[in-house]
């Protein structure tokens, strides 16, 4: 009976819905269900919260091991906002709205609300990328990718970031959506105006969404130019090249408004946890920076130490050593010192596969789990990527020498035989590399060691999206093949019953 069940399911399903409805359903079992799995804070969260505060007085004492759902929310004045600009205070701010619409006399805010929230975005996104692979595939083709993807996607490695205020949850989700929006383009799925609004909006919003991912505004705006001529129409293109330029300026705008006290703290870990901890000699180093050598005592320090030898937020720590450098001169340094530079590569190749941080544990602290305890519910995929990919940039490089050269073939013969839209593909790839890519040299330039396994988040997830892509397009034989998509000037021509008719 179960079987029959199943198999009228699976005949009324589509496979891009079999995606979504599955990932749906093993979020909310992990997420809304006792014991429920979130994430610890480390101590991220108040620099984005705005209109919500801690309630629990223990609530420093549970940094790391244990996550909270319930946070109060500002009934009068709120002198304090988030003390940074992100993509990410909307859905918070949005998240509060509807959980005073369902609660409308309390003050506690219930983090879940926006769980629900980000979940419903996600199986939309999961449901359009899903859709975008799948399309024009065998039913039975379709849905075996759809259960990879429930299996990669799906993990709690991923989701348990909903039931939390770090900005990964937005990454994730914006990703997807960028992705799935970037093929539907290329495979004519969609209205072309609406996917190229929709794609630039989503590269908008992760753009925006951490300070990190300033480069990702940058690279997508640069790389999109392809995306301009898959169509002849002077206006499709004028609309394009518009969303692209505001797209750049985007990228440009979030690095600007980096506050200051934050890009001393990360230009504190760059040199302290980066430069200085991969050199032999801390004291010749710090004066090729012109920075005086006794400052070497710093090497390996974090600025959250609970004791440093020196005020680090003093003037004389500004203008003799902040002063001194800048993300420039600390990329300048690593290209004229390839060796640490191959350090550093190396130890953030070791954290770049761990989709959740090891520091951070799952469950609260009622529940009666030891201190960071994490949960292994459906985190199958999570588990064999952390512990069984290769930890050294070596193997990156190789992965994207790999995934370049598989779809270069298709490239050039969609160039020569003037197919612009097919032409779109490889692009698309690359610009996904390149914002993975810069995942990790941001975090090594801009922040050195300092917490990499979540700074990479970024790169590890387009890792997982561009490697599923190509598995996918590798099974379905479309590696170096020019897929059939409608053209915009030419009509197409089907067979009908009557005779031959225009489409």
């Amino acid at each position: 009976m179960v079987i029959r069940i199943w198999q009228f399911l699976l005949r009324k399903m589509s496979p891009a819905a079999f995606a979504a409805i599955g990932v749906f359903l093993i979020t909310v079992f992990a997420l809304f269900i006792p014991p429920y799995i979130g994430m610890a804070d480390n101590g991220d969260y108040a620099r984005i919260l705005n209109g919500l505060y801690v309630k629990d007085p223990t609530y420093v004492s549970q940094y790391f091991g244990y996550f909270i759902k319930t946070y109060g929310i500002f009934q009068n004045f709120n002198e304090n906002s988030a003390s940074i600009f992100s993509t990410q205070s909307f859905f918070i701010k949005t998240a509060t709205l509807l959980n005073q619409l369902f609660h409308p006399n309390t003050d506690t805010f219930d983090i879940r609300y926006q769980a629900g929230m980000y979940l419903i975005l996600y199986t939309t996104a999961i449901y359009l990328f899903t859709e975008a692979l799948t399309w024009k595939m065998s039913n039975k083709l379709g849905y075996l990718v759809a259960t990879v993807v429930i299996f990669i996607l799906g993990d709690t490695g991923y989701t348990a970031y909903f039931n939390s205020f770090y900005g990964e949850s937005v990454v994730l989700i914006m990703s997807v959506f960028m992705v799935a929006f970037g093929l539907l383009l290329y495979r004519k799925r969609y209205n072309d105006y609406l996917m190229i609004v929709l794609f630039v909006l989503s590269a908008i919003v992760l753009t925006a969404s951490k300070q990190q991912n300033a480069p990702v505004g940058i690279i997508v705006a640069i790389i999109g130019i392809f995306f301009v001529y898959i169509r002849k129409r002077g206006m499709y293109r004028i609309v394009t090249t518009t969303l692209l330029i505001s797209l750049l300026c985007v990228g440009v705008g979030t690095y600007v408004l980096i506050p200051k006290e934050f890009v001393n703290i990360n230009k504190y870990h760059a040199m302290t946890r980066g430069v200085l901890m991969v050199t032999d000699n801390p004291e010749k180093t710090l004066e090729s920076f012109g920075i005086d050598k006794q400052f070497a005592i710093l090497k390996e320090s974090e600025y959250f130490d609970a004791y440093t030898m020196i005020d680090l937020d003093s003037e004389l720590l500004q203008t003799e050593f902040y002063n001194k450098y800048g993300f420039g001169s600390i990329l300048k340094y690593y290209v004229l010192h390839p060796t640490q530079a191959g350090q550093m590569l190396n130890l953030a190749a070791r954290d770049g596969f761990s989709i959740r941080p090891h520091a951070m544990g799952s469950y609260e602290k009622s529940v009666g789990k030891p201190f960071g305890a994490q949960t292994k519910f459906f985190s199958g995929y999570s588990l064999l990527k952390d512990n069984f990919t290769p930890k050294t940039f070596g193997f990156v490089l190789i992965w994207i020498l790999i995934i370049i050269g598989l779809y270069m073939p298709s490239f050039i013969t969609a160039l020569r035989k003037k197919l612009w839209r097919n032409a779109i593909r490889l692009p698309l790839i690359v610009m996904l590399i390149g914002i993975g890519l810069s995942g990790i040299f941001v975090s090594i330039i801009g922040a050195g060691d300092a917490d990499l396994a979540k700074h990479e988040f970024l790169f590890t997830l387009i890792f997982d999206l561009v490697s599923l892509m190509t598995l996918v397009d590798l099974f379905a034989k479309r590696l170096w093949i020019q897929e059939e998509v409608e053209s915009e000037s030419e009509p197409r021509i089907v067979q009908g019953v009557g005779g031959v008719m225009h489409a």
